[in-house]
Formats: structure tokens, C-alpha cells, sequence
């Protein structure tokens, strides 16, 4: 009898640490850790300073831009629900490729954007061809630091 009290309260654990390890819940963690302090935790952003994530139009027109945008920064100005901002966005060079699949993911079903998910290959493939622009501004962000 203890022995299967045992194994049905193991797997209860097993479940729950299944639960708190998604994909979706470390993209949140992650995007917490790395992108709320300027997008805002509910994704709205810093006024005229720092864009929208919440329902942004940008999310859906640069979809194969993304993720060499949250590896490499951004110093282009942008234009996000017809809002400009000129604002530059700092890289995350130290994120994966998984932890960015992931972060956007999060963003893409959070706030009611219920966008498609991005797949890991995806993300890989668009890192893999970022242009100069996105290098060149890493490169340049990290000289000054």
C-alpha cells in the first residue's frame, strides 16, 4: 500500500515540475529577466520611448526579423502601430536559440496576440542570416560598454 502511495505521490511531482518547466513558462521567465524592464511586464511598452509588445502589428510584418532583433539589438527606427520610435534596443547575445524560441513564443500568446508559434528550426535559420545591420550594432554596443 505505501509503495503505491509512493508512486502515485511521485508522479503528482513529476506532473507539477512538468507543468512549471513549459516552454511557454520559461519563455515568460525569460522574457521577465530580459525584456520587461523596457517593454513593460504587460508588454505596453515605455510611451514614444520603448515600442508595444502587446497586439503589435510589427510582430506580424518583421516575424523573420525577430529573433535577430532580441540576439542583436536594433538601432533602426521603427515604426509599431503607427508609432515611430527611435529609441535603440540593446541585444541579448547571451540567449539561445532555444530561450529565444521561447521568449518569442511567449510574446506571441501573451496579451492577446494569438500569433503563430515559431519553431526552434525557425529561429535558428533567422539567426543564421541576420544581415550586417544587426552585427554591426552588436559589435559597436559592445565596444562601448
Amino acid at each position: 500500500m505505501n509503495y503505491k502511495f509512493f508512486l502515485s505521490f511521485l508522479s503528482f511531482i513529476i506532473v507539477l515540475m512538468a507543468c512549471n518547466s513549459s516552454p511557454y513558462r520559461q519563455g515568460e521567465a525569460l522574457y521577465v529577466t530580459n525584456c520587461a524592464n523596457c517593454h513593460m511586464e504587460d508588454g505596453s511598452g515605455l510611451g514614444r520611448n520603448i515600442p508595444v509588445l502587446a497586439q503589435s502589428d510589427y510582430l506580424v510584418t518583421h516575424r523573420n526579423q525577430l529573433a535577430c532583433i532580441v540576439k542583436y539589438g536594433l538601432k533602426d527606427t521603427i515604426l509599431v502601430n503607427g508609432t515611430t520610435y527611435h529609441q535603440a534596443m540593446p541585444g541579448n547575445a547571451k540567449l539561445s536559440d532555444v530561450e529565444i524560441t521561447n521568449i518569442l513564443n511567449y510574446v506571441f500568446q501573451a496579451w492577446e496576440n494569438n500569433l503563430p508559434v515559431i519553431h526552434l528550426k525557425e529561429v535558428t535559420m533567422s539567426l543564421e542570416t541576420c544581415n550586417d545591420n544587426f552585427v554591426k550594432y552588436f559589435a559597436d554596443f559592445i565596444e562601448k560598454r
